[in-house]
């Protein structure tokens, strides 16, 4: 009975027992909940805090996001302001192909309220970097999303930065540093090099289209002279009355018909690789020198916001060094958050435009590569053909010379429009010149008028006319079924090309283009 009565008094305390912890732990949760409560309350009242006067037009909103660490235990910011000078801390950049970038939240300019339900108030940006390396696989960021106009960050002096870019970017780095003028470069810039290759190659393009041009024109010059050969030949073997004499002019002037036939379509097959060799030249590169001329404005534009923060870096340093407080960084550094934003944003457009020119730069060098060879190749084979049919035509003709012809007796007495007088006539001269005149005038009145005689009484000149007929003959004018020479140069592309000046010379910089404000041109 009495070890009944111990078990039972036993059993009775042991419920006491479990009832007394039971309430303890049900007393504990309601605690532990107002501490988490509490401890996300100041991190939302840190978060609603209101801000004294919208500045630059920028406002914010709260927010979470959760990323996952990678490999390196890191999450891809980097962080700054904090105690004792900053009153917040704020996201200074986001790395690319990091776990904060691929997540896309995160924006540089943000401001840092906890990390994982801790608020940061107060705290260093050391101690911060510190709390988010102590997490295992994810982190859990409070933050203050800053909604800012890029437009209100492109100032004065950042135009009047990235005009300084666009100035120094033509000079050498001693005469820049001679000058005083600060800048901020892209180290090892590849693109460089390329655009230097891009400006070459423009240049030799506009070498190569000029003198196939003018070397075509050239040709042609010479196929109108073959042309007025062959017309020529072929009105004096119709005047000609020997047959054999007039069969060899005959055949002279149709091979330098042909001739000119042959070089016309020789031409026109030509033109078309002058056409593709003009399309690299005036539109896949003009247009890649569009993009390269919008990538230079990102690009100096993005120069300018890093030159901007260094600055202002470099101002808040100097206050710090003779411990004078710094207004905008006692009141959140609005306006360097706004910066950061404003390069973020701008580094993301050079990257874009950037891979853009890149990807038509390796286009160009990819078909100037591949139809560069093909084209002149082509080029010298149509002159290498015009050449051997030239050849063969000749070959084929008999040997036409030398001939017989008949000539009138004044064949040889030529036109001249200069009379010739003599200055002084002495008494011994004037009696010969007139017995001669008179020896010439007794011969002719000796001599069977001919038809010219009778032209020349009836008040014709026709003594300075080698053969009769010429004076029929306009070789500026062609048959009426052939197009003019001007006509025939549009038509081939040759129209405009003046040989008796010569080729100017192509100086005509690519960078000076693109580098050269609009204001200055």
């Amino acid at each position: 009975m009495f070890d009944q009565a111990e078990d039972k008094s036993f059993q009775t305390e042991r419920r006491k027992e479990s009832k007394k912890l039971a309430s303890e732990q049900d007393d504990a949760k309601p605690e532990k909940e107002s501490a988490a409560s509490k401890r996300m309350d100041d991190i939302a009242f840190v978060s609603n805090d209101d801000l004294p006067d919208p500045v630059l037009g920028m406002t914010v909103s709260s927010g979470t996001v959760v990323i996952k660490k990678d490999t390196s235990n890191l999450i891809g910011i980097s962080i700054g302001g904090g105690a004792p000078l900053c009153p917040c801390l704020y996201i200074v950049q986001v790395f690319d192909g990091t776990p904060a970038a691929r997540e896309g939240t995160l924006q540089s300019g943000d401001e840092l309220l906890g990390v994982n339900g801790v608020s940061v108030k107060g705290k260093t940006k050391v101690e911060v970097a510190k709390m988010i390396q102590s997490a295992t696989e994810e982190v859990m960021i409070h933050y203050n999303k800053l909604h800012a106009d890029p437009t209100q960050g492109e100032t004065l002096d950042i135009v009047l930065k990235k005009m300084k870019h666009r100035l120094v970017e033509r000079m050498s780095s001693s005469t820049a540093d001679t000058l005083g003028l600060s800048r901020a470069i892209l180290c090892n810039d590849s693109l460089v090099k390329r655009l230097q290759e891009l400006e070459r190659t423009e240049t030799m393009y506009k070498g190569l289209v000029d003198h196939a041009r003018r070397m075509l024109k050239a040709h042609f010059d010479v196929l109108q002279t073959y042309q007025a050969f062959g017309n020529i030949f072929a009105s004096i073997s119709v005047r000609e009355p020997q047959p054999r004499a007039s069969e060899a002019f005959r055949i002279f002037g149709e091979l330098h018909r042909n001739m000119e036939k042959d070089g016309i379509k020789m031409i026109k097959t030509l033109k078309p690789i002058l056409a593709d060799m003009g399309t690299y030249l005036h539109k896949a590169i003009p247009d890649t020198k569009l993009t390269v001329k919008r990538y230079a404005d990102a690009k100096f534009s993005y120069l300018s916001y890093c030159l901007k923060i260094k600055e202002m870096d470099d101002e808040e340093h100097g206050y710090a060094a003779i411990q004078e407080p710094l207004y905008r960084v006692e009141t959140g550094n609005y306006e360097y958050r706004l910066i950061l934003r404003c390069r973020q944003e701008a580094r993301l457009k050079f990257a874009k435009l950037r891979s853009d020119v890149l990807e038509k730069i390796e286009l160009l060098e990819c078909k100037h590569a591949r139809d560069l060879a093909s084209q002149l190749r082509k080029f010298i084979e149509g002159l290498a053909t015009l050449a051997s049919e030239t050849v063969e035509r000749l070959e084929s003709i008999p040997n036409l010379f030398p001939i017989e012809v008949d000539l009138k007796a004044s064949a040889f007495q030529y036109k001249s429009a200069i009379k010739f007088q003599a200055e002084e006539y002495t008494d011994e001269e004037i009696p010969q010149a007139e017995e001669a005149i008179e020896q010439v005038e007794t011969a002719k009145s000796a001599q069977p008028k001919t038809t010219g005689d009778l032209e020349q009484s009836s008040g014709t000149d026709v003594s300075g006319q080698l053969l009769g007929g010429f004076e029929e003959i306009d070789l500026n004018k062609g048959t009426s079924a052939c197009p003019s020479e001007h006509d025939l140069l549009n038509e081939l592309g040759l129209a405009g090309i003046d040989l008796s000046v010569g080729s100017k010379p192509i100086s005509h910089n690519l960078m000076d283009d693109l580098l050269v404000p609009e204001l200055f041109k």
